[in-house]
């Protein structure tokens, strides 16, 4: 299915306050490896604003039923990738809005090199808050998670693997995963972060949950571990 369509731009595209906030981290640059210091400099030879890290957008239409993990990573498509404020408002504002998805949908926005699965070399020591919405606000929560994500905005940013909205029949469900369960230090100010950054009432209860249960238990949102 493409993601690409005609809508207008989102509001959050025209909001110079976001904008800048999108800026102002990507100006604190970082790098953690040559690759990226050298992309990033090449970024502001041109005129654009570097992120400091690069970004894929990912899309899966889940087919019902048992989780099978061959079917689940054929079905697993790249959309797009950006590095910079001004590649990511191109993408960003030319994605489907969630609530135009079918259900079972999960959109993904993963630093580059991380692929959406739990066995990934770097999420399979790692697991994820949850947070369950109802449909008609998770559109909103989810833009504000993408760009504190993609702002470097998130305490602990380093541990972050990226975030996911799981589109269902009755809700919406955020995650965004981390790379390491045992640190519970970085677990908890990830929470509080998340907390904080989407203004989060006091009604919404987040769960936590390792990817090794997951894998045990074959379920990404059932069981969890931790709630906080």
């Amino acid at each position: 299915m493409d993601l690409t369509s005609e809508k207008k731009v989102s509001e959050g595209n025209n909001n110079p306050e976001i904008a800048h906030q999108i800026e102002d981290s990507s100006s604190q640059l970082t790098p953690d490896s040559k690759e990226a210091e050298e992309r990033q400099a090449r970024e502001l030879k041109a005129g654009l604003h570097p992120l400091k890290h690069k970004f894929v957008f990912w899309y899966t239409r889940r087919t019902p039923g048992v989780r099978n993990q061959t079917s689940y990573e054929d079905n697993i498509k790249k959309i797009v990738d950006f590095s910079t404020v001004e590649g990511f408002w191109v993408c960003y504002c030319h994605l489907a809005r969630p609530s135009s998805l079918p259900s079972p949908t999960d959109l993904h926005l993963f630093k580059e090199g991380i692929r959406p699965l739990w066995e990934d070399s770097a999420n399979c020591s790692g697991g994820k808050w949850i947070i369950r919405f109802k449909k008609v606000v998770s559109g909103r929560f989810w833009e504000d998670l993408v760009l504190a994500l993609v702002g470097d905005q998130l305490e602990y940013g380093d541990n972050i693997c990226g975030a996911v909205l799981s589109i269902r029949f009755n809700e919406d469900i955020l995650s965004v995963w981390n790379r390491n369960a045992s640190d519970h230090q970085a677990v908890m100010a990830l929470r509080d972060s998340i907390k904080r950054h989407l203004k989060l009432p006091h009604s919404y209860v987040m769960e936590y949950k390792p990817h090794d249960a997951s894998l045990r238990d074959n379920s990404s949102y059932r069981n969890t571990w931790l709630r906080g």
